[in-house]
């Protein structure tokens, strides 16, 4: 992890951390890079520009158009969109890179800059180290072109782009949701307007919650990681199943007719049992990461599967999937990726997705999700202030160690530091919860008491 990348692009509090001053370095940066080393010539090379709705976001985008402009690159805005909307349109568009700014699910104040490379994906580690590169060394900067006159970067504003990603997430669904009534929670977040047209369109009664373009509220007890509200309107309105976005809209947890959630996991299971009863899951294979529930790998496998683990984060996800040709896989927290349809974790079409399954069955979602098997599971932050101490840390590795050998090959543990925020993740994996409550406890106590 570099200087200004973190594990899903660049992040920190707007104007204090990701400051306009480091925005507009970044565009110009990131233009240059990806755009005008590859021989465009002044005025051909585009970047797409979206955001979600926090009210720092209009100010980065101001700062950082400036910085792609500023090489003679164009900038074309797409407004409130997505992340997934703005992969699917960086590759729809030919353009040489596409720039999401959002948080995704953090609090209000954070805000982040991510790029995707011309095919939609995320930037490799090659291309982000080229990127901070140029960011921490001034003479290098230098190279970079400043054109004057008719040869400064022009920006473009496309009008359509929401209806263009609402066109393309309805024609995935391929049939109709007449007669269902869905609850959606929208976060306040970048699916405000795109998630209920989508289900609208399909037919669906919908019931939309925090769907406004309100970026002081996004992610504020509302959306994927505060589900509440949702499983109480749901049961409320009798409806068959609710989705929970986060604010960004890259990821999604649903909810049963009985107001229970269905997770990621949950989610690829069924998904990935259908797949494989059609014949159109590569490998017979998904793959998750070491946070999902070591249930949905017994289930998954005695149903005539495989699943490939990796280490946590979409990308190394997406990395084993592109190396083994796989088309689903995934993570716990709902950040599932549909490779026959996106290039990215794509929350609306997981939604989707999760409904043919779940529509095909011809049983209740309550009853669906019960092919997946769940261990009990427990995961906690711990808030630190020295995050990337914890693994030098010799008491914090020795209680690790002596719970690990307590659980043995029964559960499993795993602590990691967050890519995104001070913090440290706990999570604990066995057969009896109140002993895996106990583990977790134990551990996050010492880690506090070692990192605060």
């Amino acid at each position: 992890m570099g200087r200004f990348f973190g594990t899903d692009g660049v992040r920190g509090v707007a104007n204090q951390d990701l400051t306009p001053e480091l925005a507009f370095q970044l565009g110009r940066v990131g233009a240059y890079v990806l755009a005008k080393k590859k021989g465009r010539n002044a005025g051909n090379g585009r970047l797409v520009v979206g955001r979600d709705t926090r009210v720092s976001g209009e100010m980065l985008e101001a700062a950082l158009v400036a910085g792609i402009t500023s090489t003679g690159v164009q900038a074309e805005l797409l407004g409130v969109l997505p992340t997934p909307g703005v992969a699917y349109l960086t590759r729809q568009l030919k353009a040489d890179a596409g720039v999401m700014i959002s948080a995704s699910h953090n609090p209000v104040g954070d805000n982040g800059i991510k790029f995707f490379a011309e095919h939609g994906y995320k930037l490799d580690d090659d291309l982000e180290e080229e990127i901070e590169s140029f960011l921490t060394s001034e003479e290098r900067r230098k190279e970079i072109p400043r054109p004057v006159g008719l040869e400064v970067g022009r920006v473009l504003r496309r009008t359509a782009a929401v209806d263009e990603y609402v066109k393309f997430l309805v024609a995935t669904a391929g049939r109709s949701f007449a007669g269902l009534t869905v609850v959606l929670d929208c976060a306040f977040g970048a699916t405000y307007n795109t998630a209920p047209q989508v289900f609208t369109e399909l037919g669906a009664k919908v019931i939309a919650l925090h769907a406004e373009d309100d970026g002081s509220r996004i992610n504020v007890r509302c959306g994927s990681t505060h589900p509440s509200i949702l499983q109480e309107e749901v049961v409320r309105q009798g409806a068959q199943i609710g989705f929970a976005y986060d604010g960004d809209g890259d990821r999604v947890i649903a909810v049963d007719e009985k107001g229970e959630l269905i997770d990621g996991d949950q989610i690829m299971g069924i998904c990935g049992f259908q797949l494989l009863a059609d014949g159109r899951l590569p490998e017979k294979t998904i793959a998750v990461t070491v946070y999902s529930n070591l249930g949905l790998l017994e289930s998954f496998r005695e149903a005539g599967g495989d699943v490939v683990v990796t280490e946590n984060g979409d990308r190394k996800v997406l990395s084993a999937m592109l190396e083994k040709g796989l088309v689903l896989g995934g993570e716990q927290s709902g950040h599932i990726i549909f490779l026959e349809h996106n290039s990215t974790g794509d929350g609306i079409l997981t939604s989707l997705q999760l409904m043919n399954a779940f529509l095909r069955s011809g049983q209740p979602a309550s009853e669906l999700k019960k092919k997946v098997r769940k261990f009990p599971q427990v995961l906690q932050n711990v808030p630190v202030t020295r995050k990337d101490e914890w693994k030098k840390n010799e008491r914090i590795n020795e209680v690790i160690a002596q719970f690990q050998q307590q659980l043995g090959e029964k559960g499993r543990i795993f602590v990691r530091a967050s890519g995104t925020e001070p913090l440290i993740r706990v999570m604990v994996e066995g057969p009896d919860e109140e002993e895996i409550r106990k583990i977790v406890d134990g551990i996050t106590d010492v880690i506090a008491e070692e990192l605060a």
